[in-house]
């Protein structure tokens, strides 16, 4: 079913999926996101992953906390912006860095930016992530520093 909004609508609900975005990216190790701004069906896209669902998408976020706090002393997402860049389109650029909990204390560290596509009432349908460098090269990191 598709749901007719008004342009005024569609930009109001654009700026509450950035300010969402903003408010939940740099805390998403420490708490969960809100959900509210995604659809049922949301497809998520990285290097190693690839599902589609809210649910499995709230089992990605819970996934990421739990290990954070498991493997790592500290760890960091840090949000360096989220813009609309096309009607449709949401792109957020950030760095994740770390510690990990072994005695030689390895750091981790890689940037990305995330591409959220929007429906047209405003929701994100489709999040991929996309890393500056390859998940064996990040995991290198974790033996080499």
């Amino acid at each position: 079913m598709n749901i007719k909004i008004t342009s005024q609508n569609y930009t109001a609900q654009v700026k509450n999926v950035i300010d969402t975005l903003n408010q939940d990216l740099p805390l998403l190790f420490n708490q969960d996101i809100s959900y509210d701004i995604y659809t049922p069906d949301i497809e998520f896209i990285d290097p190693v992953n690839r599902f589609k669902g809210k649910f499995n998408y709230r089992i990605v976020f819970w996934t990421l906390r739990f290990h954070g706090q498991l493997f790592f002393t500290e760890l960091y997402f840090d949000l360096h912006d989220v813009q609309q860049t096309a009607s449709d389109i949401i792109t957020a650029n950030w760095t994740v860095r770390g510690t990990l909990r072994l005695p030689w204390k390895p750091q981790l560290f890689f940037n990305g930016y995330s591409t959220y596509k929007l429906t047209s009432e405003g929701l994100i349908y489709y999040h991929q992530d996309t890393w500056d460098r390859s998940p064996q090269a990040i995991l290198k990191q974790f033996i080499s520093s």
